[in-house]
């Protein structure tokens, strides 16, 4: 099955890279999944140079005085702030991209006790933004169409 196609970015397009710091590598959290996503994270922010968050900053009145209006997110945890961003992100207006493999997430016990793993809860979280608030993307396709 052939992967998705380049994602065309313009460019008046932000960078958002979400909780990518030490604490959050605790062990304390649990096994995750995606390992290469902060070397991936790395090169998107190679290619682009912002990152921030929306509460408690004035990201989106600097994002619609610059003109900005796509934004490409990634960080961690995909199910928790990555996912808050992203809602945000659409319900705001900007067409958003998520960076499925730059972003990653922790194995989480369920409310029915289930133990999931990172890979699922993943999967799960994008399948709740993809189409909605965003569309999900992959690094490779994202950094491929910055460069266009």
């Amino acid at each position: 099955m052939p992967g998705p196609a380049a994602t065309t970015l313009p460019s008046n397009c932000a960078l958002i890279l979400i909780d990518l710091q030490k604490a959050i590598d605790h062990p304390s959290w649990g096994d995750r999944n995606k390992p290469d996503a902060e070397h991936n994270a790395a090169a998107l922010l190679a290619a682009k140079h912002t990152n921030n968050a929306f509460i408690g900053t004035d990201l989106e009145s600097r994002l619609r005085a610059a003109g900005m209006n796509t934004m490409v997110i990634a960080g961690v945890v995909t199910n928790n702030s990555v996912e808050a961003t992203v809602r945000m992100a659409g319900n705001l207006g900007f067409q958003t991209y998520l960076v499925e493999d730059a972003s990653f997430t922790f194995a989480r016990r369920g409310w029915n006790g289930v133990i999931r793993s990172a890979d699922e809860v993943h999967a799960m979280s994008l399948a709740n933004l993809d189409g909605e608030y965003c569309r999900v993307v992959k690094t490779v396709n994202t950094i491929a169409s910055s460069e266009v």
